[in-house]
């Protein structure tokens, strides 16, 4: 049986006509597609702003608080309670000035206990004292005695013996006065080395009598002294503050009563986040803005103790501090953490950061369209990003937040 040849040309028809479909289904899908990742939007609700080339400053800011540059305690020595109060918070006083009586009558009924037995014990070392010299003066008249015994002693043989040896005396007289003298000699010498040792016996007795006497008396000394802590004294000159004490008030030994700010100057006191405490360290620049004058300061210490996510940064003024500042001010101030020479592209902060996680931005071309871009971001202070890669002097950036068209890839702005 016969088959029907079909033309060839119309098999070639068929097929450009499923390719120019195919191409013209392509495009439309294409078209859809890419319809999908643009929008238009309202250009006045948006901000926008440009891309810098200039000096980035590493930096935060913070507030600080305006304190004494030198601060010194004042605590109580004694326990008690409260008698009088001499000065008002707030006070200039003097070194050594009044401030506060305190009384405990236990603690001065011991003292009196104590002076009592001290003066007791000041007497009966004096009376041994006394004693010991009286030996010494006894022994120093047998001494002399002794000596004037030997002496006319001496006197005797010596004229006994002219005698004798010129025939005049007897022999059994002159032996008699040579027994005498000789005696005497010996009596002298031995009471003689006798006293001698008494007399260093003594002598070191008194000298340890001196020295417990002088001791006892030193004893004496502070604790009469030991009274006069009841009086809290001011240990410096200077302003007082967070000083309270109340009439009946009690305070155990060695608790503070207040504080005395010395008039030599102020410092800041930040207490920034935990998570600057790798970032910021002695010697560090900051500045200061006051009364439209700026001041310069240096982070002095860094108290790395952190409580309740903070911690404690001091920084004093290079030269004198503003005449106007006051003791508790509240003042902003910036620390610089690295060296602020160094020239980057800065892109002013703005809510996009929270839609983008800084990795890319809307930038606007001549078209009046924002076109997303990707981009690096480096550093950051609380006005601009460091833009290390995407953006270039000039450039103008949407800013604010992406909202609902963080996923567009190119937005039309009327």
């Amino acid at each position: 049986m016969d088959k029907k040849i079909e033309k060839k040309s119309n098999i070639i028809w068929k097929i450009s006509a499923a390719s120019v479909l195919l191409v013209a289904l392509s495009y439309f899908v294409f078209q859809f597609m890419n319809r999908e990742k643009q929008t238009t939007l309202e250009k006045q609700r948006l901000t926008i702003k440009d891309v810098k080339y200039d000096f980035f400053e590493d930096m935060v800011l913070f507030n600080g608080t305006v304190e004494p540059l030198n601060t010194v305690f004042i605590n109580t020595i004694e326990s008690g309670a409260v008698r009088g109060v001499f000065v008002e918070d707030g006070s200039m006083v003097e070194r050594g000035q009044q401030l506060v009586e305190l009384y405990n009558p236990n603690t001065e009924l011991n003292y009196l206990t104590q002076e009592t037995a001290i003066i007791e014990q000041i007497n009966n070392l004096s009376n041994t004292r006394i004693s010991i010299k009286n030996q010494q003066l006894s022994l120093d008249r047998n001494l002399l005695e002794i000596d004037h015994n030997f002496k006319n002693a001496q006197r005797q043989f010596n004229l006994d013996n002219a005698l004798y040896d010129g025939k005049a005396l007897a022999k059994n007289d002159f032996e008699k006065t040579e027994e005498v003298f000789r005696y005497q000699k010996a009596q002298q010498n031995l009471i003689k080395n006798r006293v001698e040792e008494e007399k260093l016996e003594r002598n070191a007795q008194l000298t340890r009598l001196n020295n417990s006497i002088t001791k006892m008396e030193s004893s004496l000394k502070k604790l009469r002294a030991n009274k006069d802590n009841f009086i809290v004294r001011a240990s410096a000159a200077g302003k007082l503050s967070s000083f309270s004490p109340v009439i009946g008030q009690s305070y155990q030994g060695g608790q503070s009563i207040g504080k005395i700010d010395l008039l030599d100057g102020y410092k800041i006191v930040a207490n920034p986040d935990e998570y600057y405490i790798s970032d910021i360290h002695t010697g560090q620049e900051a500045e200061l803005t006051f009364d439209n004058q700026k001041y310069i300061l240096r982070v002095s210490k860094v108290l790395s103790e952190v409580t309740n996510g903070k911690f404690t940064v001091e920084l004093t003024f290079q030269d004198k501090a503003p005449l106007s500042i006051k003791r508790g001010m509240s003042l902003p101030l910036k620390i610089y953490l690295s060296d602020k020479s160094q020239k980057a592209f800065l892109l002013p902060k703005g809510g996009f950061y929270q839609s983008s996680g800084g990795r890319f931005v809307f930038v606007l071309n001549e078209n009046n369209q924002a076109v997303k871009r990707f981009i690096s971001i480096g550093k950051s202070n609380p006005y601009y990003y460091e833009v290390k890669e995407g953006l270039e002097k000039g450039d103008r950036v949407i800013t604010s937040d992406y909202g609902n068209y963080k996923e567009m890839e190119l937005l039309n702005l009327n």
